[in-house]
């Protein structure tokens, strides 16, 4: 597999720039104690009269520390001249758990909805999730950082991995989500922040990067090259045709010829302090399966959220060769002449077609 290396750091810092992601009024509340830990992606970091500092990560670089994103809040950092924080969830603002109850300082709710279309959950046309970055305050040199409630909720991957879909050069996420953030001890507000619209062009064709997206057509032509890996992250009973996993599915297995890369709602992906694996751990779930890091990889799981996690750790240290099969099992269930394993390809398994299956594998 293609891997990029020699990324550069940007090393000049902008002092005292807020490029706020709304409007500064509400309360505020302090998440925790001690606000000058030192730990996590960002390296070392301290708080002084100017806020907390870190060191630069490269542009590439996905998942970021509380302390980075802190030291971005404060000015410290390039990307506080230009940046949005949005916590990503389903449903709307009052909807969310822990939006009412304390968010980061200036982050706006984002709604997966607006991401997604409503009948496969598959990423909308290019021209509304531009209409949608817009409306969000985003260009291609907006820096988007996006976090969730939990290190295993995948909702802020899914608005990670639609951003460089289409063409955000600069991604960040939380890593280790909102529980995080109070364990380092930052500072919280309850202001419901409202998106400031774009005053300029997104800048480059979106998508800017398709190659990020398969279809289940491309997948079927793919699986004729035997260095191509279609891989589920999905629980073993969903991988194993037990259960949908889904009440919306009624339909259970997988795509004949995937491998299984485990779950991440499990908190296979993460550490036990909450943040993300690396890529020798993806490379030892793959390894199962006589699968590595050099075989051409697509990611998949029911409708696309948990599938973003190993892509955007395989993304962020260099990888190219990945995809993410974005119509997953829903898509792939719907069509009746498509060929499905139920079991495990390793020992126990039945290949039929989708329309042999039973419709009774919804959860409950």
């Amino acid at each position: 597999m293609k891997k990029i290396f020699g990324l550069m750091l940007s090393l000049s810092l902008a002092g005292g720039i807020m490029a706020g992601c709304a409007a500064e009024t509400g309360n505020t509340t302090t998440a925790g104690t001690g606000a000058t830990t030192t730990a996590g992606t960002a390296g070392t970091t301290t708080a002084g009269e100017d806020g907390v500092t870190a060191d630069a990560v490269a542009v590439n670089k996905v998942y970021v520390s509380p302390q980075w994103v802190q030291s971005v809040i404060d000015g410290n950092q390039p990307e506080s001249e230009n940046y949005v924080i949005w916590e990503v969830a389903w449903g709307e603002e009052s909807d969310s758990p822990t939006y009412a109850t304390g968010h980061l300082k200036g982050a706006v709710h984002l709604n997966t909805d607006k991401l997604e279309e409503p009948e496969d959950w598959n990423i909308r046309k290019p021209e509304e999730i531009e209409a949608l970055m817009k409306d969000y305050g985003v260009t291609q040199d907006t820096t988007v950082i996006v976090y969730s409630d939990t290190p295993a909720n995948s909702a802020d991957d899914r608005a990670a991995f639609a951003m460089l879909w289409a063409g955000v050069k600069n991604v960040k996420a939380l890593d280790g989500g909102l529980e995080a953030w109070k364990a380092a001890g930052y500072e919280l507000e309850t202001t419901s922040n409202q998106p400031v619209a774009a005053t300029e062009a997104f800048g480059t064709t979106v998508h800017a990067n398709p190659q990020f997206i398969i279809t289940y057509e491309e997948v079927l032509e793919k699986q004729k090259e035997d260095n191509f890996k279609l891989v589920s992250i999905r629980s073993k009973d969903e991988f194993i045709g037990t259960t949908s996993g889904y009440s919306y599915i009624p339909k259970a297995g997988e795509p004949k010829g995937a491998i299984w890369g485990h779950d991440t709602d499990d908190g296979s992906y993460n550490n036990a302090d909450g943040t993300v694996v690396d890529t020798d751990v993806l490379a030892g779930f793959l390894s199962e399966s006589d699968a590595s890091m050099d075989n051409e990889l697509s990611f998949y799981c029911g409708t696309g959220w948990r599938a973003a996690m190993p892509f955007l750790i395989a993304y962020e240290e260099g990888y190219t060769d990945i995809s993410m099969y974005d119509g997953g099992w829903f898509v792939w269930q719907k069509h009746d002449e498509l060929d499905v394993q139920v079991g495990d390809p390793a020992g126990d398994v039945e290949y039929v077609q989708v329309k042999d299956l039973s419709d009774d594998k919804a959860t409950k």
